[in-house]
């Protein structure tokens, strides 16, 4: 199977860290890059449905959007302001 990391889908902005600043996501391959990276909890029932999640629509399983869904899920698990 074909992975395509760079599923687009609508773009959603977060708040990180305590200076304000903003990430601006819109694929998946952003959105994995961020919850491995750059998530400041790595515990929560959201985070790791969202890590699985990215996993999956790499793999053509599951559309992009539920990826953009699922990190709005865990960014509001993290206290981390949405900005859509």
């Amino acid at each position: 199977m074909k992975r395509n990391t760079l599923r687009p889908f609508p773009a959603v902005t977060l708040v990180m860290g305590e200076n304000g600043g903003t990430r601006r996501i819109n694929s998946v391959h952003q959105a994995a890059e961020l919850l491995l990276e750059y998530w400041p909890v790595e515990n929560g029932e959201e985070y790791v449905a969202a890590v699985r999640i990215c996993l999956e629509a790499m793999l053509g399983a599951v559309p992009a959007e539920a990826v953009r869904e699922a990190l709005i899920k865990a960014a509001r698990e993290a206290g981390i302001s949405v900005m859509q």
